[in-house]
């Protein structure tokens, strides 16, 4: 299987963990910055969260991590936490800002 192809699996896994104080995925709010696959089962996920304080952070990278490293294709997960840029909702998708009524 190839990176794209990987990548595209990794989108769907994220897209099904949510900030559990709002009704969108983190793939669609915009969360989620980068995913490098640098070798063919080793993927860093460099993603961001709506505020530094989020009293739920820890639980939303464990969530990235696990549901990443479940894939049977991905051997090795990083997740790199980063609030430069800062999150804002010009970052989610049109669906999110749909649904959170920003439309």
């Amino acid at each position: 299987m190839g990176k794209k192809e990987t990548e595209a699996i990794i989108v769907e896994v994220l897209k099904t963990i949510y900030d559990p104080e709002i009704p969108v995925n983190i793939y669609d709010l915009g969360l989620i910055y980068e995913i490098d696959m640098y070798e063919e089962d080793e993927v860093k996920i460099l993603m961001t969260l709506t505020a530094p304080n989020c009293p739920m952070a820890d639980q939303i990278l464990e969530e990235v991590n696990e549901k990443t490293k479940s894939l049977p294709q991905i051997e090795d997960v990083t997740v790199v936490l980063t609030f430069d840029p800062p999150w804002d909702k010009d970052m989610m998708t049109e669906e999110a800002k749909l649904e959170l009524g920003f439309l």
